[in-house]
């Protein structure tokens, strides 16, 4: 941060600003009908985001056991969920508390379905039975018995002028009830395995079931016969039937208003389409290379004519019907341990992030939107990014598939899949665990590091000219290496390209970092010094400087002229991890296994700044700028933003400096006026208790309303009594006291605690108590933070000070502060002073 001319303010405060976490362990996912909010499981508790922003807008906190279902209400007013503890509970989404809770089912309930009125709910249960229930007075309205197994499927009917419920079980049966006469009307049985999905066509006349024997069948509700089978060859979670008047892919025969058309998704983790006359296919997905995911759920989305795919591996994508199916919005639920992150784009508005999983995940910081990206066939390991110009990035990734992959992001593209992979660096026989992209214009050459202890350096320059044209590649082109090094006797952790593209370092688990020439690969020197390996080596962009980061807790500096060792930083207590230069290469930040993020200041080699805010390992940071921003991503699967700040906390300490000098100036101004009542509460704000000591004692040996003839046993005698007209030498000084904020009183009892302990002040701190007690309550007190400690302090010592305060203390404090007389505070003090 430039200041002035020449001259570099130190960074000295961060603040988080953004972070993204795990929203979606897995489970159920609803959106309310006015598609504003979209709530998911998170273990025991359920996340309730924001549409618009991918924001959590607020979470329902559990009772501790894994949700297992939920339902928002059609008028969005309340949610309905329940838990492995058994427990039903009904939330305000206003809010977001509960309003009710009680006891579902003798079993934890499975499935659950509210009817279109926003009345009753449905629940189906692991112990073979179905209720129905009043949302608003909660209570059940219907117990439905008649399944041999768990019930696995609930679905009101759409008319309830005749209210009926459709349930499914793992038994494959279809049990239909007339809620008017509690009774079963119908067994429909067809399907051989559970019943995962139902629904009706928008009259009411048709039933829709899925399972997992791969079939769907339709039945008439008014025969209670099945009408059609249509097969799927795959087991179906959930199906679903479409607005007749939806337009599909702007064809001619998809815009007939009375076709009927049916979703499907199952194992193969796509959708599908179905013509509900003629049970042909209309349409199914592509499914994505590499990709492992099954379907748990599809949601209707029908104000935004949208479907929305929940897959197994967390993620929530959302697909615009009527165009083709093209992608919207993608959501990953959950990131598992972050291996690697780094910032992208020309305004770093997006972090490009590689988790414990094949897919690369592009994060859009403002509104959280993830860009799943598929190619990888293992969990990706590292990654490196160049930016080409102000429309195009380029990023490398490198996979335990032991390949890497050369990716274009085109910012001008509006599509949500604008990575397109262009080539592929084939050739390492493990696992790529480092990749560096060259830092100059043009980006011609590849680095990569490998597990099989070799470095291998890409040409680039054939597939740079392939970027223009990148949509138009059919496949990724094969990179040729220009050479091949055995670089460590172990697995090779990081590597890293000097900003003149001449060297570059690498780090291993050999406990070395060692230098190579770009041109030839040929052998320069050693970094020798670690005691643990090395997982980080970074080169200062201003220095002959590299930094390297060890498991021996260590961050070392080192020249790249003799390779000698500059300095030492301690301060982790577990391996650091990874770390970057800022603030012009006179500052660097640092990682590591303790989920610890620490500023240090090379010249004086000190932690300026530790950061807490990780629960596990740090893996990865990357750097915005000179450090203006920074990103952090590890093992608890967070990833958080954060601002330097340093500027601002600056400005704030300048304000705070010059309204204190202004205060100091006032409070002297207070006291030579003798204004005692402004100067106390002044007094107290600057954390002055010497000069507040001072103006109490000038008040009680100075009073301006008591015989000033009186002795000083006398006063103290009516003071014991109550006599008094006033405590404190004047009734003004009193009501200050009485009403003062909770915070400054507990300041003030500080004081008096520190007061009372010396004879000579002992008066003054009892006057200041009894001022205290005489006005508030004992309730009063003990909400005060530290009260009940303070005055039991204070108390302790009025046996054998002037002041007594028996007649208070005899009262309902004795209950409050559960002391019995004023002896057993004595030997209470005389226990805690020994």
């Amino acid at each position: 941060m430039v200041v002035g001319e020449g001259k570099i303010t130190l960074k000295s405060c961060y603040d988080r600003v953004e972070s993204i976490e795990s929203i979606y362990t897995g489970g159920k996912v609803v959106l309310s009908k006015a598609e504003d909010i979209l709530c998911t499981a998170s273990n025991e508790d359920i996340n309730v985001i924001d549409t618009k922003t991918g924001k959590v807008k607020a979470q329902l906190k559990g009772d501790t056991e894994s949700v297992t279902t939920f339902s928002i209400k059609p008028d969005g007013k309340h949610l309905v969920s329940a838990s492995r503890s058994l427990q039903m509970t009904i939330w305000d989404m206003n809010t977001f508390k509960v309003t009710r809770s009680f006891k579902a089912h003798n079993a934890p309930v499975i499935v659950m379905d509210i009817d279109v009125t926003s009345t009753l709910v449905a629940t189906g249960s692991a112990d073979s039975s179905v209720n129905v229930w009043d949302i608003t007075g909660g209570f059940c309205t219907h117990s439905l018995k008649g399944h041999s197994g768990v019930v696995t499927a609930v679905r009101f009917h759409p008319d309830m002028k005749a209210p009926r419920l459709v349930s499914g079980g793992d038994d494959g049966s279809i049990r239909i009830w007339n809620l008017n006469t509690r009774k079963c009307e119908a067994v429909l049985e067809s399907h051989s395995s559970p019943v995962r999905g139902l629904d009706f066509t928008p009259d009411g006349r048709y039933l829709i079931s899925a399972g997992r024997d791969s079939v769907i069948h339709i039945w008439d509700i008014r025969i209670k016969k099945l009408v059609r089978t249509i097969p799927v060859y795959e087991p179906l979670e959930t199906v679903g039937v479409l607005k007749p008047d939806t337009k599909l892919f702007d064809s001619n025969e998809s815009k007939d208003e009375h076709r009927l058309v049916l979703f499907s998704g199952g194992s193969q983790g796509i959708i599908r389409l179905w013509d509900f006359d003629t049970g042909k296919e209309i349409f199914k997905q592509t499914k994505e290379p590499n990709s492992k995911h099954a379907c748990l759920d599809v949601l209707y989305a029908e104000e935004s004519q949208q479907l929305v795919l929940i897959t197994t591996d967390q993620n929530i994508l959302f697909y615009d019907i009527t165009n083709k199916f093209q992608k919207t919005r993608q959501i990953a639920g959950y990131n598992e341990e972050i291996t690697d992150i780094k910032y992208i784009g020309p305004n770093k508005q997006h972090v490009i992030v590689a988790t414990n999983s094949e897919q690369l995940r592009l994060y859009n910081l403002d509104n959280h939107n993830c860009e799943l990206i598929y190619g990888h066939s293992d969990i990706i390991l590292s990654l490196d990014v160049h930016e080409l110009d102000n429309n195009t990035s380029l990023f490398v990734s490198g996979s335990k598939d032991n390949t890497a992959k050369v990716w274009l992001v085109d910012w001008k593209s509006k599509s949500n899949t604008r990575a397109i992979c262009v080539a592929e660096a084939i050739g390492h026989t493990e696992a790529v665990g480092a990749v560096s992209l060259s830092c100059k214009t043009g980006c011609n050459f590849l680095v990569t590091g490998s597990q099989d202890r070799t470095v291998k350096v890409w040409d680039l320059s054939n597939a740079a000219k392939t970027q223009e044209n990148a949509k138009m590649l059919k496949s990724p082109k094969k990179l040729i290496a220009r050479y091949t090094t055995k670089a460590h006797d172990k697995d090779i952790n990081s590597l890293t390209i000097a900003p003149n593209d001449k060297v570059f370092a690498t780090g291993s688990q050999d406990k070395t970092a060692k230098l190579w020439s770009v041109s030839d690969g040929q052998f320069l020197g050693t970094f020798q010094g670690h005691r643990r390996g090395i997982w980080s080596v970074t080169f200062s962009p201003f220095d002959q400087i590299l930094a390297t980061t060890s498991g021996d807790k260590t961050i070392k500096l080192w020249s790249l002229n003799d390779f000698s060792c500059i300095k030492t930083l301690e301060g982790h207590t577990s391996s650091v991890l990874s770390s970057a230069f800022v603030t012009s290469g006179m500052q660097i930040l640092s990682v590591g296994g303790d989920g610890l993020v620490k500023l240090w200041n090379i010249k004086d080699e000190e932690c300026v700044l530790t950061l807490d805010e990780h629960e596990d390992k740090i893996w990865s940071l990357s750097v915005a700028g000179d450090g203006e921003n920074f990103v952090t991503g590890g093992a608890d699967s967070a990833i958080i933003v954060w601002k330097d700040t340093t500027e601002d906390n600056i400005s704030r300490l300048h304000k705070e400096q010059a309204d204190n000098i202004l205060k100091e100036q006032a409070l002297s101004n207070y006291l030579q006026a003798k204004d005692y009542r402004k100067a106390i509460s002044l007094a107290i704000s600057l954390d002055q208790p010497h000069r507040l000591l001072g103006i109490f004692m000038e008040l009680i040996n100075n009073p301006t309303n008591q015989n000033k003839e009186q002795d000083t046993d006398v006063s103290a005698q009516k003071l014991t009594r109550g006599e008094l007209d006033s405590v404190l030498g004047s009734p003004d000084i009193d009501t200050v006291v009485k009403s003062l904020a909770p915070s400054h009183l507990t300041k003030l009892l500080g004081y008096v605690r520190n007061w009372n302990t010396n004879v000579k002040f002992s008066r003054v701190a009892q006057s200041v108590l009894y001022c205290i007690l005489s006005s508030k309550s004992s309730e009063a007190l003990l909400t005060i933070p530290e009260a009940r400690e303070l005055i039991v302090a204070l108390s302790s010592y009025s046996k054998r000070h002037y002041v007594r305060v028996d007649r208070l203390l005899t009262e309902s404090f004795i209950v409050d502060f559960t002391l019995q007389s004023m002896d057993n505070l004595g030997s209470v003090s005389e226990e805690s002073q020994q």
